[in-house]
């Protein structure tokens, strides 16, 4: 970042955790490995015997509440994915905090987009991020991201399939998918970070 030949700058996206949640319970086999990889990496950064290593998992499947085992693949799989989005989450708060501190050199190269907001406000988030990338916005790109997040449908069966669509819809998505108790799981891994974003 200090490198003067390389003017490197920095977009961090976030999206609402209860929306990242859906989509990946809804793609829970294609990212299970994923999903070890990532709580791996944290018990490879934490000292044995942390408390954070001792607590237990927020974001656990209904069935697994009472302390059952992850029997059924499908358990087992939510079981990862939860794990993978709290660790997700704690790592948006060190990231968080770390840009909140940050000298003033760094914050002029580093910025952050909420998915929420790219998607109310397509063209006015692309000119704002092209102008601290320093970038004119050709009005190709501009007609680009509107019809990408405008298009005629949604489908929420398909999260990860790059199409225009509706992308308004996903935003709330959540709110129709998720159990009470799965919202309040997510709220209470990520609690933090939402707060820090404004979700």
């Amino acid at each position: 970042l200090r490198e003067p030949g390389l003017n490197l700058r920095v977009v961090q996206l976030f999206r609402d955790p209860r929306a990242v949640h859906n989509s990946r319970l809804k793609a829970r086999q294609a990212l299970l490995r994923e999903s070890v990889q990532v709580l791996r990496s944290r018990h490879r950064a934490e000292p044995r015997g942390s408390p954070r290593q001792q607590q237990q998992h927020l974001l656990l499947p209904p069935g697994l509440l009472g302390g059952g085992r992850a029997s059924q693949p499908q358990h087992r799989a939510e079981f990862f994915l939860g794990g993978a989005l709290e660790v997700i989450c704690q790592a948006w708060l060190r990231d968080l905090l770390l840009a909140r501190r940050a000298p003033g050199w760094l914050r002029r190269r580093y910025t952050q987009l909420r998915y929420e907001d790219l998607v109310r406000e397509p063209q006015a988030e692309l000119r704002r991020l092209l102008r601290f990338a320093g970038l004119t916005v050709p009005p190709a790109l501009e007609d680009f991201v509107l019809n990408m997040t405008r298009g005629a449908a949604y489908s929420s069966d398909r999260p990860f399939l790059i199409s225009a669509r509706d992308a308004r819809e996903a935003v709330h998505a959540w709110r129709e998918r998720l159990s009470r108790q799965q919202v309040r799981q997510v709220e209470a891994a990520c609690g933090e970070a939402m707060s820090i974003l404004a979700y």
